[in-house]
């Protein structure tokens, strides 16, 4: 169970000189990214280095809004618009934002639990900046959307698929901790409480099921739809079911934190310090982990940059709402040891030597996509966590 030990680390943090630094490279990439792109999305991963142009499924063609990870692009544009306040980045993010509007509209590609991913970061984020009254009804419709998901009497959000479909029936993964916020800010708006208790039921059934005794987690767990029962734990991008995967540990450490400060319960803040605490216990030397936790110093598995990214989002979150001011500065030291790593470690020695932000990341090894590479999300929490460093009062999208 919990440690009562802190958890020590062996990086510094990075001086306000090497955060700004990091700041207009990045920048400069989200920039240059305007000009590659325009309006069309970039796929998941980079290949080599360069993102291409999102491959073409089905009836939407390549460079289209499909996926999961479209948004994290728009939410990088309005990062960079809130450091620079260049209008270049507001447009080109408005331009993402009219088409979410569209996607959410048009009922294209919607089966899944990551609209909370895709709608948070674009539309939710253009109404909290501009009060764009469409983003906000096209949020809305998408908060919608996305209760058709949640399972009575399981008491949770399904993750993934038709909900016909029998290999996705009552599966949760623990990435949907992040896609909770477009159902708590909709019933902020709308004061309709189906809202709140989606997301107090859906966090309660993964604390209490997707969490193992000794901190770590599964990726996914499975329950029956229809009596609700919890039936098995499970991983699919993971090294194997009982391993712990490490972007889910750090989607653990955000998502949980994140939840208790508008759901209440106590339990999931130690969720997120019980997650947090198993991260940092399982780091290598560099405070940058490996793609599952299982792997340590010494061995040869790829590193996964995005999950370091997250969590030091994750920590940062935590060490607001921690009840425990040792604790909490122990959280925001831990940030900032992992994103001086990350600065140092993990970025293209010039911007313009690659298309992502942060290199070294991990998709999805058993199935040998993005392997070493950047990624969508882990650009955007990069982003993220520098924005945190750099502006403590900055209001989050989520």
């Amino acid at each position: 169970m919990t440690s009562t030990s802190p958890v020590q680390g062996t990086s510094a943090a990075a001086s306000s000189r090497e955060t700004d630094a990091a700041i207009a490279a990045a920048l400069a990439t989200v920039r240059r990214n305007i000009t590659t792109f325009g309006g069309s999305f970039p796929g998941d991963t980079t290949v080599d280095d360069r993102y291409e142009l999102r491959p073409a499924e089905g009836a939407i063609g390549e460079g289209g809004n499909r996926g999961w990870t479209t948004s994290f692009r728009t939410g990088m544009l309005w990062l960079a618009w809130e450091l620079t306040e260049d209008a270049a980045f507001r447009d080109a993010a408005l331009v993402d934002t009219e088409d979410f509007e569209r996607r959410v509209r048009d009922g294209e590609d919607l089966d899944t639990h990551d609209l909370g991913f895709l709608y948070t970061l674009s539309t939710v984020a253009a109404w909290r900046l501009l009060g764009d009254e469409s983003a906000r009804s096209a949020s809305l419709l998408a908060a919608d959307h996305l209760m058709r998901r949640f399972l009575e009497p399981a008491g949770i959000i399904q993750a993934w698929g038709d909900l016909s479909d029998p290999a996705q029936r009552g599966r949760t993964i623990i990435d949907s901790l992040m896609n909770m916020p477009l159902l708590t800010w909709a019933g902020e708006q709308t004061g309709q409480e189906r809202f709140a208790d989606a997301v107090r039921r859906h966090t309660a059934q993964l604390r209490e099921h997707i969490m193992r005794e000794d901190d770590s987690t599964f990726h996914t767990f499975y329950w029956n739809a229809e009596t609700g029962e919890p039936l098995r734990g499970a991983t699919e991008q993971g090294a194997f079911d009982e391993s712990c995967w490490a972007r889910g540990q750090a989607w653990g450490i955000y998502g949980f934190a994140m939840n208790y400060a508008v759901v209440g319960d106590e339990q999931l803040l130690e969720a997120s310090r019980r997650c947090a605490e198993y991260f940092l216990r399982h780091l290598p030397a560099d405070d940058v982990p490996f793609w599952d936790l299982v792997y340590t110093d010494g061995s040869d598995a790829p590193r996964d940059s995005s999950a370091a990214a997250i969590a030091v989002c994750g920590l940062l979150e935590l060490a607001t709402v921690e009840t425990d001011a040792a604790r909490a500065a122990e959280w925001t030291g831990r940030a900032h040891a992992i994103l001086a790593s990350l600065i140092a470690n993990y970025t293209p020695a010039a911007p313009d030597e690659a298309d992502a932000l942060l290199l070294h990341s991990v998709y999805d090894l058993p199935k040998g996509n993005g392997v070493d590479e950047g990624t969508l999300w882990g650009d955007y929490f990069y982003l993220e966590a520098l924005m945190r460093v750099a502006r403590p009062e900055w209001r989050k999208y989520w």
